[in-house]
């Protein structure tokens, strides 16, 4: 872990800090106009209330869904992003990985499900990995579009999407998606996502983004996100994949950090184990 921390940091003194993004004004109206919708005055009552069986939290992993201790890890995630978020004026946050099975996709629903709990806040997450949809995958939700679909202008969110609770919006796919890299890099989806933010007032969006490493469908979009956290995996993900990645990124965005997932550490090394206080 030191020398890896060591590595990471060599390389981040040698890049220079990338000045914030500068993002798409909106075109909500436009795309409004553009797709016809039976919709209430409050957008957030339109979207679908989530329903996910307990064997399908269990076997995902979803160990945000009912709190508590389990929970502790991303419940500390969630603070040090609205942390980050607060002090640097970011708003848009990308989940990215270097390669696929770093849990990229089951941090951002615990997220989710975390961010939930933040009842004061409201968060808007939206399954950007065109080629896969693992979030979708995860959350086994009936979907009627892909996210595709929305970021083109068929469809819109407030029709389609869903609702963690009152205060958590998912833009889901009904599957893969052909074409991922020109929809994320075009005009279009930068319109879109402003129109999103536009109606839905979110206090911040989580895009779960693909493997930087696996295709291109990054490198044009991450223009519109004022920060990227990015996901590695423990003993698989090497030091040269991160020094890469993290590079890559910053040419593209701000890196608000990188996280290891799939540690095996002691309970307690901060002091207390994630269930103090939790009965």
């Amino acid at each position: 872990m030191e020398k890896l921390q060591k590595a990471i940091e060599k390389a981040r003194s040698q890049r220079r800090k990338r000045a914030p993004a500068q993002l798409a004004v909106a075109a909500d109206k436009a795309i409004q106009e553009e797709v016809p919708s039976n919709r209430t005055t409050d957008p957030w009552l339109d979207l679908t209330p989530l329903d996910i069986s307990k064997t399908d939290v269990r076997q995902n992993r979803l160990v945000s869904y009912d709190g508590g201790a389990a929970a502790g890890p991303y419940d500390m995630l969630r603070t040090r992003i609205l942390q980050q978020a607060l002090v640097n004026g970011w708003k848009r946050v990308a989940m990215v990985s270097p390669h696929s099975a770093c849990g990229k996709s089951t941090t951002t629903a615990n997220l989710a499900f975390s961010f939930g709990r933040q009842t004061d806040l409201r968060t808007v997450v939206l399954d950007f990995d065109l080629r896969r949809a693992g979030l979708s995958l995860m959350l086994k939700q009936d979907c009627q579009c892909t996210m595709g679909d929305i970021l083109q202008g068929k469809a819109l969110l407030s029709d389609h999407g869903y609702r963690v609770g009152k205060n958590v919006a998912l833009g889901l796919s009904s599957g893969a998606v052909t074409d991922a890299a020109e929809i994320l890099q075009s005009q279009k989806a930068s319109d879109v996502i402003a129109a999103i933010e536009a109606e839905f007032e979110p206090d911040l969006v989580l895009f779960d983004m693909p493997p930087l490493l696996a295709a291109d469908d990054n490198f044009g979009f991450l223009k519109n996100a004022d920060c990227a956290l990015l996901m590695t995996e423990a003993e698989r993900t090497t030091i040269d994949q991160i020094d890469v990645a993290e590079r890559q990124l910053a040419e593209l965005t701000n890196v608000m950090g990188v996280i290891m997932n799939k540690c095996h550490y002691t309970d307690g090394i901060y002091g207390y184990g994630y269930g103090y206080g939790y009965s």
